[in-house]
């Protein structure tokens, strides 16, 4: 498979480019952190990507949606990256439409999602970091089950329409086996969202099940084959993460090189500095590399391979040291001033800081990788 977009592909980057740099720039993203917004993103502009049908490029046509695939989502993705535009397409049409493709719960969400009216979260991670584990019980509970424990790190958890909650229905916390995803309607008796502010200015919140009943409809798939449904989810959040990582390093670096081709000192515009022009370029040379890795697990998830899960760990963890990389080499060439509020390039550091804990870090991937090659 060829490491570059087709010509419809192309078009769909263009369409979307536009969009989000006129509707969702850097400034939009400024404007809700001032305000202090208690929603961490802006409805109208949910409804917007709708009207554009981007809120179903994942979703099949038979459900009102675009058909396409997670090169097409990343595509999306990397623009709203580029702009730090806040948004829950990651988690809503991306991950939960991943999930829910193939079960009795895509006609129930599908059209929602495809309307813009239905803002979806991803409970799956019970403690500080992403680990594969899964401890939130659920127990059977006349015709349902009842949920009890907690939840961490859940964007958008506090305003979601639906909650995709993974949960232990037997097992040990560690097991693969015995794990069940529900979905949770937001208004359920028992469940607790506690908002808070990340790093970045988005807002994510803890979870707490006290007693939350769900009946048997609630299940995404199967009783103890959840992982079925959770591996799903997480390659398409893996790899959608990645995509947005791609773009804000690239926006980053972008603005880094501008600023080099304007900043003088002594009288002499700095990107002349043949120093800093090395640095460029090995940014750049890395943000190459870690944009066809991502293209690659994208295409390997659209066709199905074996091959996906590693593709999509190593573009996780490459994403995620080149821009790091970005962020850090954005902020050195701009001096003291890059980490001021005046200066955009701070915020692009926060916001990759928090993309690269999402769904696991540069070193839970590698390590994923490595075992999965023997190691």
């Amino acid at each position: 498979m060829p490491l570059f977009l087709d010509e419809d592909q192309t078009a769909l980057q263009d369409t979307i480019r536009d969009f989000v740099a006129d509707h969702a720039p850097v400034s939009h993203m400024r404007a809700l952190r001032d305000a202090n917004d208690p929603v961490g993103f802006s409805r109208d502009l949910w409804k917007s990507f709708a009207d554009m049908g981007f809120t179903g490029v994942l979703v099949d046509e038979s459900h009102g949606g675009m058909g396409m695939g997670h090169v097409e989502a990343g595509v999306v993705l990397e623009e709203i990256g580029r702009n730090l535009s806040p948004s829950p397409f990651l988690s809503t049409a991306v991950a939960a439409v991943a999930a829910l493709k193939g079960t009795a719960q895509a006609d129930r969400w599908f059209p929602g999602i495809v309307a813009g009216d239905v803002v979806a979260a991803l409970a799956i991670d019970d403690g500080p970091k992403h680990r594969d584990s899964i401890a939130l019980k659920a127990t059977r509970s006349g015709n349902g089950f009842t949920l009890n424990g907690t939840k961490q790190f859940v964007t958008h958890g506090h305003v979601a329409d639906l909650l995709i909650v993974a949960a232990r229905t037997a097992g040990d916390a560690g097991d693969r086996d015995g794990v069940t995803l529900f979905a949770v309607e937001r208004d359920a008796p028992g469940l607790t969202a506690t908002p808070e502010r990340l790093a970045d200015s988005s807002l994510a919140a803890r979870l707490s099940f006290d007693g939350v009943t769900v009946d048997a409809d609630a299940v995404i798939g199967e009783v103890d084959a959840g992982r079925v449904v959770l591996d799903r989810l997480l390659h398409a959040g893996r790899a959608g993460a990645a995509a947005e990582l791609v773009g804000v390093g690239s926006g980053a670096m972008d603005r880094t090189v501008a600023y080099l081709k304007e900043r003088k000192q002594f009288g002499v515009r700095i990107g002349s500095f043949q120093a800093l022009q090395h640095r460029a370029a090995h940014l750049y040379s890395e943000m190459e590399v870690a944009r066809a890795a991502v293209l690659k697990a994208q295409q390997l998830l659209d066709a199905r391979s074996p091959e996906a899960d590693a593709a999509v760990s190593v573009a996780k963890a490459m994403t995620a040291m080149a821009t790091t990389l970005s962020v850090q080499e954005g902020i050195q060439m701009h001096g003291g001033i890059g980490m001021t509020d005046e200066y955009d390039i701070g915020f692009y550091m926060k916001r990759a800081r928090v993309l690269s804990e999402m769904f696991g870090d540069a070193n839970f991937h590698a390590d994923r990788v490595a075992l999965a090659a023997g190691y």
